[in-house]
């Protein structure tokens, strides 16, 4: 059967069910209109009756920003992070790149709040740093989720096998692609509402875990006290020193990738000013509780040399660290109950994704670095165009896996490092937003939302964010394994060769601190234009 001609059959049939699908939108309205340091008109996305509509509501960004940072890399992947460096070195690592998102989150929240608008990172380095930056940024954000996409979808697959083993994947793969497209497809509203019920499934599932993970280390689950015993089994708690600890921090990086989905959100929110630094202000107790308190309860209660921990997988659940503490505790039907939860998670992260994309995707339409087909909104204030050109490329990079692998490990590979590079360019974007914001005479207490530790925070963020891009495959350095280097910093280069391909046809360059747009997004404006 061809999947992809069938599917696309699908999403017309969707697109076009409804006048507030067509594709012939009307057309974004638009605001802040003003010349760019490339000579090139920019504008913001405009909320109105025409243009996207702020719908998000505050616990709708809570549990978006929650949900980001909650997903198959804590519960599957922590495992082999504990496996690789020991239940020391995993902490460590963890509590390292929890700190370096947390000051990330804290850059991003402020200027979010400070200027709430859909091209999120990529605006703020096109308005702070340099245009080539911001067109870099946004095209390289938006290849990331497109391809995540199509591996989410994959993976949505891989874990329906556990209950019917029997199905092509595919086709739990294809059904899901159009579940998704059809909730982004529906309103912001939707999928604002498909993430906080998503999210809150995992939030209550790693509360259990952690309830009954406490109760089994002190042996009231069981009988068998476990205490700290694995933190001083033959080499704990530090495996393989600095270096097990560096190649875990890719681990972790890789897991906490997503949070940085708030900042776009802010284009959307109801009340950014309110719901963006009450997210923000909640990361730092989100990783602590949901991720180094989950590792240490499965370092404590499962042998780093445990054989599963290295093999975890989400092709096999039964080996989830998550379903492990789960049996010890004697609840036999963990793995049922984990694959359900990491359906969940898996769910989520496409949903994310398609929305993540697309609406960076309609923001380079907006700022005139994408066609501007892609600008277009309809009645309901969705980017259609841009969902259907999104939707479209994560089809046909699954469809590659279907058909052979080698094409979509390309294309994957090619994404790998893409949110480190977002998260790169938060932490330059904010440096440079804040020097300006003093060169301009402006005072801090016009900020709604400030960082603290500024200029300490972003600094800190961005060596940690270029370490963990470096760490990607050091070992491969090591072997002379340039086929290897090339497939995991293939993100890198194309990044740059976006960079200088702007640069250089429009002769851009560093925006001088003097003059950095440090025009505020209108709210009230938004609000009398909506009236009208």
């Amino acid at each position: 059967m061809k999947t992809a001609p069938f599917c696309y059959f699908i999403i017309f049939l969707v697109a076009s069910s409804n006048e507030k699908f067509y594709l012939e939108g009307t057309i974004l309205m638009e605001q802040d209109v003003s010349k760019g340091h490339d000579g090139q008109q920019t504008t913001e996305p405009k909320e109105g009756a025409n243009g996207i509509k702020r719908s998000l509501k505050t616990r709708h960004v809570s549990m978006i920003a929650l949900g980001g940072s909650i997903g198959t890399g804590l519960f599957v992947a922590s495992g082999s992070a504990i496996s690789t460096a020991g239940p020391g070195g995993a902490l460590l690592a963890y509590a390292g790149i929890g700190l370096m998102v947390y000051f990330l989150m804290t850059s991003l929240g402020e200027m979010a709040t400070y200027l709430p608008v859909t091209g999120s990172f990529a605006t703020y380095a096109r308005r702070f740093v340099d245009p080539a930056m911001g067109f870099a940024m946004g095209w390289n954000y938006w290849f990331n989720w497109a391809i995540t996409l199509a591996v989410d979808i994959s993976t949505v697959g891989l874990v329906f096998k556990f209950w019917f083993p029997h199905v092509p994947s595919w086709t739990f793969s294809l059904v899901v692609l159009v579940l998704i497209f059809i909730i982004n497809a529906l309103s912001v509203n939707s999928f604002g509402e498909a993430e906080y019920w998503m999210a809150l499934i995992k939030v209550v599932t790693v509360i259990v875990f952690l309830v009954i993970g406490f109760l089994t280390i002190f042996g009231i689950m069981d009988g068998h006290a476990a205490y700290l015993d694995n933190f001083v089994y033959k080499k704990a708690p530090f495996v393989g020193g600095i270096p097990s600890i560096l190649s875990v921090f890719v681990v972790a990086g890789f897991s906490f990738q997503g949070t940085e989905l708030i900042g776009i959100t802010a284009g959307e929110s109801e009340n950014p000013g309110e719901s963006i630094p009450k997210a923000v202000k909640q990361v730092f107790w989100r990783i602590i509780l949901f991720y180094i308190l989950s590792i240490f309860v499965i370092a404590a209660l499962i042998p780093y040399t445990s054989p599963n921990l290295l093999g975890s997988d989400a092709a096999d659940v039964t080996i989830s660290p998550f379903t492990l503490v789960f049996r010890r505790a004697g609840l036999a039907a963990a793995a049922g109950v984990m694959n359900a939860v990491i359906l969940t998670s898996v769910l989520s992260a496409a949903n994310s994704g398609m929305y993540a994309s697309t609406r960076m995707l309609f923001s380079l339409g907006v700022s005139g670095n994408a066609p501007k087909i892609f600008k277009r909104v309809n009645t309901r204030g969705i980017p259609m165009p841009a969902l259907i050109g999104t939707a479209a490329v994560g089809l046909i990079t699954f469809s590659t896996s279907i058909f052979g692998d080698h094409i979509y490990n390309f294309l994957v590979s090619a994404s790998g490092l893409s949110g480190f590079i977002a998260w790169v360019g938060i932490a330059l974007s904010h440096y440079r937003f804040r020097r300006a914001f003093k060169a301009q005479g402006h005072d801090l207490s016009e900020l709604q939302y400030h960082a603290k530790w500024f200029p300490l925070g972003p600094i800190l963020a961005l060596v940690l964010c270029i370490l963990v891009i470096i760490g990607q495959d050091l070992h491969s350095f090591a072997d002379f394994d340039w086929q290897a280097i090339l497939f995991s910093y293939m993100s890198v280069p194309l990044f740059l060769v976006l960079y200088i391909y702007y640069k250089v046809k429009h002769k851009t360059k560093l925006i001088p601190l003097e003059e950095v747009d440090l025009t505020p997004h209108d709210m009230n404006a938004e609000k009398k234009a909506k009236k009208a």
